[in-house]
């Protein structure tokens, strides 16, 4: 039977939780109280209905905890304390860029959070180019803003990510190979956490 990259991933990334992880029984009840590993940046606008939620949903369906706004608040949240509190407990962040993304004070802030927290980010360039993306200059953003978002973005169009052009790609292979993309990476964040462990207990310990 064919089994893609993400559920060997998957599969990889929960065995390997339950075998290094102490009290190792423990880990995967618990995952409710724990922060999400993932979490998705996105201008609800252009990608809310798209690969937003499709990515969402398949990570979820993989056990691997994801923050996408409209999936994770709840009534009665505080806005920003929610969506800061998910990004620096996330593990990695998922930039989706979008036409109206820079349009969208909450998407620079996210993505300005995740960059100052130092979180692995995987772009995803969705109908546009990495060198289209530029801070708007509005009321609503401060000098220190127009700063912060700029050296974020700048950041992130100089990574490595996945583009996808609608009118021609196929969005479930671009849900896939972005869940192939961030599996692998937890995978190797908490091989790292490991090694850093056995470092620390052991000072001895050489790569």
């Amino acid at each position: 039977m064919y089994r893609s990259p993400a559920n060997y991933y998957a599969m990889n990334f929960q065995r390997y939780l339950l075998n290094h992880q102490n009290p190792a029984s423990q880990l995967i009840k618990r995952r409710v109280s724990k922060p999400c590993d993932v979490f998705i940046n996105h201008r609800g606008t252009d990608t809310k209905r798209t690969i937003a939620t499709l990515l969402y949903d398949h990570l979820s369906w993989m056990n691997i905890r994801s923050f996408l706004d409209n999936k994770t608040m709840k009534p009665g949240d505080k806005l920003f304390d929610k969506i800061d509190s998910g990004i620096r407990g996330c593990k990695v962040g998922v930039a989706m860029f979008s036409p109206r993304y820079c349009e969208s004070y909450f998407c620079l802030h996210e993505l300005a959070l995740m960059i100052e927290s130092k979180k692995k980010v995987i772009p995803i360039f969705c109908d546009i180019k990495p060198s289209q993306l530029r801070v708007e200059r509005n009321a609503q953003c401060s000098m220190e803003d127009i700063r912060r978002f700029s050296y974020a973005l700048e950041e992130a169009k100089n990574t490595v990510g996945l583009t996808f052009d609608s009118s021609r790609g196929n969005l479930s292979e671009v849900v896939q190979n972005a869940s192939d993309i961030i599996i692998h990476s937890l995978m190797e964040i908490e091989n790292e956490k490991q090694m850093q462990r056995q470092k620390t207990s052991n000072p001895f310990i050489t790569k």
